[in-house]
């Protein structure tokens, strides 16, 4: 079994929402809200949610590119939440991320050498020889030629520019990365290209990932274990088996149910969800998810659920859900 490479701790992000006269703080956008769980050495924990339920908050907070409110993120056992930027260089070699737009990640005055080898230059890895060599062998392995190191990002499609992103990432070595939306911005017919790109890495290297997605199609595809998250929290989480072929949530069953079938003429039991997600600035009292449940109760709309693993704790299946209450 892999050991545990991430463990975040109920962790939180809010954001101050300031108003009147003296732009006194009134109230906070409640973005990731007590959220918890691990990433496992070379594996893929796939997050899953609507827009705006705050996964990309989530990622950015993991890495302190957003510094949390709250709670504890371990990496490799040390706690890095609250460290000072120079204490978190040495760490951020080995925690990177792939962003969800490929050409706004790139800079458009550096050549596509000058953008691979930039963090190289930051964490001082390497002569200005060897970094170019890496740089080589590094386009390689994501599928581009060497004679493209002095052209700059406007000259390539968005998966070309993907794969740039991934072999940025990938520059100096890292044991874990965040991507966030890798793929949502390139034509369906790239995509696949991309995540069997990751996929195939992740062998080779033996990374662990925290995939960010909204599509639970492609979340299925690479990931181990999967997050569903809804208004800050994270409401179900388990094996990508067991979300997939008996999930707990109401909010997961509705996912679901939304994803097409790859059969002509197939026929699906659609949950279709009423109204909009609620704003993180006043989320409703008990339960978040219940305005939009189909089985809401009295207690779901006072009483916030408890999150219950429903599975042994080497197998685990935990659902934050009232239809669901504790064993003790």
């Amino acid at each position: 079994m892999s050991e545990t490479l991430l463990k975040v701790e109920n962790l939180k992000t809010h954001f101050p929402v300031k108003g009147g006269v003296f732009r006194s703080v009134k109230r906070y956008v409640k973005a990731v809200d007590d959220v918890s769980f691990e990433v496992a050495e070379g594996k893929t924990f796939g997050l899953v949610g609507e827009s705006g339920c705050g996964k990309t908050t989530l990622g950015r907070s993991v890495l302190q590119l957003i510094p949390p409110t709250s709670g504890k993120v371990f990496f490799e056992g040390e706690q890095i939440v609250g460290k000072s930027r120079n204490e978190l260089l040495p760490i951020r070699r080995n925690m990177q991320i792939i962003f969800q737009d490929p050409y706004a990640s790139l800079n458009p005055r550096m050549t596509i050498l000058e953008a691979i080898q930039e963090p190289m230059l930051i964490h001082r890895i390497g002569s200005a020889n060897e970094r170019h060599d890496r740089v080589v062998e590094l386009l390689e392995l994501v599928g581009l030629r060497r004679n493209i190191l002095n052209r700059y990002p406007h000259e390539f499609s968005g998966g070309q520019r993907q794969r740039i992103g991934v072999a940025r990432a990938l520059a100096v070595n890292p044991r874990f990365i965040v991507a966030d939306e890798p793929v949502s911005a390139l034509d369906v017919s790239v995509q696949s290209q991309v995540l069997n790109l990751i996929s195939d890495l992740q062998q080779k290297l033996g990374l662990a990932f925290l995939f960010i997605s909204h599509d639970l199609a492609v979340v299925q595809h690479v990931s181990h274990e999967v997050g569903v998250m809804y208004l800050g929290k994270i409401v179900e989480r388990a094996s990508v088996e067991e979300i997939y072929q008996n999930p707990k949530h109401p909010y997961t069953q509705a996912l679901l149910s939304a994803i097409p079938s790859p059969e002509v003429g197939a026929s699906k039991n659609r949950i279709f969800l009423p109204g909009d997600v609620p704003s993180p600035m006043s989320p409703p009292g008990g339960c978040p998810f219940h305005p939009r449940c189909p089985v809401a109760e009295d207690r779901c709309r006072s009483v916030i659920p408890e999150t219950v693993n429903l599975k042994s704790a080497a197998d685990g299946h935990w659902v934050s859900c009232h239809l669901y209450p504790s064993k003790d």
